[in-house]
């Protein structure tokens, strides 16, 4: 069995662990098609993000006075949110609270998913790349709704003759935000892979924990940081009047 990935290698059953392994082959209009090992994992991160945000619906409609337990740690991470929300956007924070932090939560449970036994679905460019097109879409849109046909003009700045490169400067932004997540994840996952590979099985259940928690936990947060803060950064520099 061959499967080319989404993140150009070549990909085949195989011991490697930090590739993209084809689980379950079927047809779609003539062609061959595989269910892969990034599909059951962003399927699981879905499933998990459901059932928690239905348990904190449900657990919402009738709040506490004094938080605590499952709604003591909804409002933490809305409280969180906010804030960051607010300090990158400041007055414009309010229309885009929603999409930062659906995005935030999910391309962190993503990436520290490889603490729990998956392939972090971030490592797979066929994830990230559309996260940045989204990123991508509602900067552009805001842009075109705020500046009108200034948003046309600026491509022309400081001379006409700068078009190509503003295209480019544009166009270099959804690739820019999916390529930094996807590389920094895709690291993490390979990293990970060489070290359950070259120690004992003995050794497997102390010494990569704290390797674990660099990959997975910290670098896994700091880049989902990143990416949601060049989002608000690209948003608000399109919604500037300067």
């Amino acid at each position: 069995m061959e499967l080319v990935s989404t993140a150009g290698m070549a990909v085949t059953g195989s011991n490697m662990g930090f590739m993209i392994k084809g689980l379950i082959p079927y047809k779609l209009f003539g062609q061959e098609l595989w269910i892969t090992t990034t599909h059951v994992s962003i399927l699981i991160v879905d499933v998990f993000l459901i059932i928690f945000f239905l348990a904190v619906r449900k657990r919402m409609k009738n709040p506490q006075q004094v938080p605590k337990g499952l709604q003591n740690v909804a409002e933490i991470i809305v409280d969180m949110l906010d804030n960051m929300v607010k300090g990158s956007m400041g007055k414009n924070a309010g229309k885009f609270a929603n999409y930062i932090g659906s995005i935030f939560i999910l391309i962190l449970i993503s990436n520290i998913s490889g603490v729990f036994g998956l392939r972090p679905p971030t490592a797979d460019y066929g994830v990230t790349f559309p996260l940045g097109v989204m990123s991508f879409l509602i900067i552009q849109y805001n842009n075109i709704k705020h500046n009108k046909l200034g948003a046309a003009k600026a491509l022309l700045d400081p001379i006409p003759l700068f078009l190509p490169v503003n295209l480019i400067g544009e166009i270099a932004v959804p690739i820019s935000l999916s390529l930094r997540l996807f590389g920094n994840v895709l690291s993490g996952t390979v990293m990970m892979s060489l070290v359950y590979s070259l120690i004992p099985v003995f050794c497997r259940f102390g010494f990569p924990a704290v390797l674990h928690i660099y990959f997975d936990l910290f670098a896994g947060a700091i880049q989902t940081y990143v990416f949601c803060m060049l989002t608000m950064t690209y948003v608000n520099d399109k919604l500037s009047d300067e």
